[in-house]
């Protein structure tokens, strides 16, 4: 779990993906035949076989905010998401301003509870409701800070009993289970593109771009999907359930998987007796959505690692559900070759 806590803990919001891929190249290169990092900013790496082409896809990026405004006076900083957030999970977080000269700790601020009217009690909190207090004066946090600067959410990487908990475990863990099954991965006949994504947070962006220039026959994207397995919820709203298995995706709202690929996953899931549930994601999608309309159309399937509490830095995930993922794409890449792509 130590490269999963590395993952988590870094920071990377849409565009500003470096520190993992730093982290990714490095737990990669050694495991593949080549790495490189396209114009985007996509890392991809290959590990040659005969064929079909396939591109496994997990994006780098976190949900984040950049820096919109200074003030002058006071030096709290105003800020534009990147991403979709609740903001009534973002009340009275750390948060970290990554400036051209490091790093600078700040708060998310809000009216003591004591001095709130019967009104502002009943308000649900907005974005342009919420500011950083970094500890500064205006002229001195406009010395230190700059419009466009990139804020992330701050939170240890936690094991808590048979659950993982952190900040960006979406997408995090997809690129954990990627970088695993390409260190278990072994023989297979698959030309395999292992492609840690930018921008998927912002609009799918480098899966697009990636999924175009190696135009693969086949699409895996690995992504957390939403577990609502919590009090309060009914049991037809609860999607994938924590501890339950990989969930498969059936469809999202940005694609539809493929019916031989997703019944292919079923049978090597039951077949090596890897515990399994399928899923139907009411709203949100992954790197498929983008992959799969790639040049004349990719056969594309989703691997999900159920989490609760999305979009949050508490997002939490089961260590079974995560082994179970690993080793699906394992047995998947290993046997693709075999794979029946007709509709």
């Amino acid at each position: 779990m130590e490269i999963l806590k590395q993952l988590s803990e870094a920071p990377g919001i849409p565009g500003r993906e470096e520190a993992i891929r730093v982290i990714v190249r490095e737990a990669l290169e050694a495991h593949v035949d080549g790495i490189e990092v396209d114009r985007l900013g996509n890392v991809i790496a290959h590990k040659k076989g005969k064929g079909p082409k396939v591109v496994v896809a997990a994006h780098m990026d976190e949900i984040g905010f950049l820096v919109s405004h200074i003030d002058e006076e006071t030096g709290f900083l105003r800020i534009a998401p990147v991403g979709g957030f609740d903001p009534r999970t973002l009340i009275a977080h750390r948060v970290m301003v990554h400036t051209r000269n490091g790093g600078l700790c700040g708060l998310i601020g809000t009216k003591p509870v004591h001095v709130l009217t019967d009104e502002e009690r009943k308000k649900v909190p907005e974005m342009k409701d919420l500011f950083v207090d970094i500890g500064l004066a205006g002229k001195d946090a406009k010395e230190r800070v700059r419009v466009g600067d990139p804020v992330t959410l701050v939170q240890t990487f936690e094991e808590i009993g048979e659950l993982v908990t952190g900040k960006a475990l979406d997408d995090r863990l997809g690129v954990y289970v990627a970088i695993e099954a390409a260190r278990r991965l072994g023989k297979h006949q698959a030309d395999i593109y292992f492609v840690a994504t930018v921008q998927e947070e912002g609009g799918l962006r480098g899966a697009r771009t990636s999924a175009f220039a190696v135009a693969p026959d086949i699409g895996v994207a690995l992504d957390s999907t939403i577990a609502c397995d919590i009090p309060g919820v009914s049991a037809h709203e609860q999607v994938p359930r924590l501890g339950k298995g990989v969930a498969i995706k059936l469809k999202d709202s940005a694609s539809i998987s493929h019916t031989g690929l997703v019944q292919f996953l079923i049978n090597l899931a039951e077949e090596r007796s890897i515990q399994y549930q399928l899923e139907i994601l009411p709203r949100g999608g992954t790197d498929a959505g983008a992959i799969q309309p790639a040049r004349e159309g990719v056969a594309v399937v989703t691997i999900s690692v159920p989490a609760r509490y999305v979009h949050t830095v508490v997002e939490t995930s089961h260590k079974a559900d995560i082994e179970a993922a690993i080793n699906l794409l394992v047995a998947f890449l290993e046997t693709c070759h075999e794979a029946d792509l007709r509709l």
